[in-house]
């Protein structure tokens, strides 16, 4: 199976017919049915974050509601993003086996379920159950970009990419005011009502316009205990974390959840080593961590989710506060008479998502001239500066213009660094990859959160109008910490191989890269399938072979996995 496996039709998994697939290039690649899976996943991505993005301006009304602290609401978010982490790899490793289109469209409905139950939640315990269950839903992205990635040639890639990051920033100023002006008018529990009907929609068109992936593993095994012991270690974790102030950070029920989340890393630990020197795959693949590229991309991630959930959380909480707590919400003058406002938090955040959007698309065009880590390091340092200066921000204008700023590190950071990822790993290992991405990514957004409700629980005012209330020392150390771990996450681009531009590592100068003006043609033209063998024609006459960076790729390796020509 060096390049992937085609099964054909009946029986079980592991009795069909394995056949080589060939890889997409730019004269078998087919534009129109590319451009069909984009706007699918552009759709949603638009749906999930119209659910995912009001919950967070909502979070104080929630709260309010079920009647906890600011530590122990982050359950909401943290229970998800664990839940995420734990089912990444399961369902990543199910789609290799039984086909990415059709696990992706059993985990939609399954996800369309778990939103329903959550809008009908009557206790604060039985909504974290539901969000638990929820998480399933991060790992509908991962599947979707597997199956994005299958259907472009590697030239192209980098400019698919960053139109999908930029699809978020996109999604997130479309979702995020709509979904906070239903809650405020109607509640949040009709976002989750009315979201249900689009995630089903959207289900069925994957299954009606999605062709299933050519690549499959049908003898993959599946690490069940693996993701168990994780997501059990992540949940004492975050419990520690996120009930510690209510609990008493040093009270018996605290340390022994930390203590039980730490200790399931241990059978965790074993579980991988014994499946690697078995040479199956665990969650945490060792074969895969040994290419440089997949390690950083994982750690940068990892740092980026943190510090984003730290920050993030902390902001809205400052939107919808009070500004003797060192908020910005002028209207509320006391405790009595302090309105949440959720859509005004929502429409508060906006100014992050279109620095993300307007730098992810001009990111998608350069990237491929600049190279990967130039754009990196230049993205996770402005998003260090952003969290810094908001650290220092006395109004709500100084707080908004510096969003733009951070949005649009996370911009340059995102749609740059996942190519070091795609652009290594071999086609046939992408689920896998994408996968254990997923997981390193919301390992940290699971913890980031209940660290920044922690802070809020525990620094509060202690005399006036708004005892208990946040002080503002406990947002400021949130953006510290944010700042902090952003840097060093940064900094590990640096030992990175670099994949794109004139700077590329030896091992991948022999890939091909579209010319400047190839690259404009192939996303401005038709999205008529016959456009595109004219198009590959036209990038073949104005790319001789003595012009392309590096050497010419040897004939016959073109169908071959480009992780299997970067070993020879």
């Amino acid at each position: 199976m060096k390049n992937g496996t085609n099964l054909s039709s009946g029986g079980g998994p592991t009795s069909r017919t394995l056949e080589p697939v060939a890889h997409k290039t730019l004269e078998t690649f087919d534009q129109h049915y590319a451009n069909r899976i984009m706007l699918l996943l552009a759709g949603i991505v638009l749906v999930v974050l119209y659910i995912e993005g009001m919950l967070t301006p909502s979070l104080p009304t929630i709260q309010s509601d079920f009647g906890v602290d600011a530590a122990q609401v982050t359950l909401i978010i943290s229970a998800y993003a664990a839940a995420g982490v734990a089912l990444s790899p399961v369902v990543g490793k199910l789609g290799d086996i039984y086909g990415k289109r059709r696990v992706m469209v059993v985990v939609m409905f399954t996800y369309a379920a778990a939103v329903s139950v959550t809008g009908f939640s009557p206790t604060f315990a039985f909504m974290v159950g539901a969000r638990t269950i929820q998480g399933i839903g991060l790992t509908i992205m991962p599947l979707g970009m597997s199956l994005m990635r299958e259907e472009f040639p590697r030239e192209m890639v980098p400019r698919a990419q960053g139109i999908l990051s930029a699809m978020f920033g996109i999604g997130f100023a479309i979702s995020l005011p709509l979904g906070s002006w239903v809650s405020q008018d109607f509640g949040w529990r009709t976002t989750y009502h009315t979201a249900v009907p689009f995630v089903i929609i959207m289900a069925v068109l994957v299954f009606l316009l999605v062709k299933e992936s050519p690549y499959r593993r049908p003898n993959t095994p599946v690490d069940y205990f693996g993701a168990l012991f994780l997501g059990l270690g992540l949940a004492g974790i975050v419990a520690a974390l996120s009930q510690g102030e209510s609990w008493g950070w040093t009270s018996p029920l605290t340390l022994g959840f930390a203590t039980f989340g730490v200790g399931m890393f241990v059978p965790f630990v074993l579980v991988e080593r014994g499946l690697t020197v078995q040479k199956r795959e665990p969650i945490v693949d060792v074969q895969l961590l040994r290419e440089r590229n997949v390690t950083v991309t994982n750690i940068v991630l990892t740092v980026a989710g943190l510090g984003m959930y730290l920050a993030l959380f902390s902001l809205i909480y400052q939107f919808e506060f009070p500004i003797a707590s060192g908020g910005y919400n002028a209207s509320c003058i006391s405790p009595t008479n302090c309105n949440f406002e959720i859509l005004t938090a929502g429409i508060d955040i906006l100014p992050l998502a279109v620095g993300m959007t307007c730098v992810a698309l001009i990111t998608s065009v350069v990237v491929s001239r600049v190279g990967v880590k130039p754009l990196a390091v230049t993205g996770g340092l402005i998003i260090a500066l952003g969290f810094l200066l908001e650290a220092f921000a006395t109004n709500l204008g100084t707080a908004l213009t510096i969003e733009v700023v951070i949005g649009a590190g996370m911009g340059l950071l995102n749609a740059s660094i996942i190519n070091l990822l795609i652009l290594t790993v071999d086609p046939k290992d992408m689920g896998q990859a994408t996968a254990m991405n997923n997981v390193f990514r919301n390992v940290g957004g699971s913890v980031g959160a209940p660290i920044a409700g922690s802070l809020l629980a525990t620094y509060l005012l202690r005399s006036g109008a708004f005892t208990g209330y946040p002080a503002h020392l406990a947002f400021q150390d949130a953006f510290f910490i944010a700042a902090g771990i952003t840097v060093v996450g940064t900094g590990t681009v640096l030992f990175a191989q670099e994949v794109l531009g004139s700077r590329r590592h030896q091992k991948f100068s022999h890939l091909p890269t579209m010319p400047r003006k190839a690259r404009a043609d192939a996303i401005s033209a038709p999205v008529d399938p016959a456009a595109s063998p004219p198009l590959a024609d036209s990038i073949a006459r104005e790319t001789p072979a003595k012009k392309r960076d590096g050497p010419r790729v040897p004939q016959g390796s073109e169908s071959k996995p480009y992780g299997a020509l970067i070993r020879e």
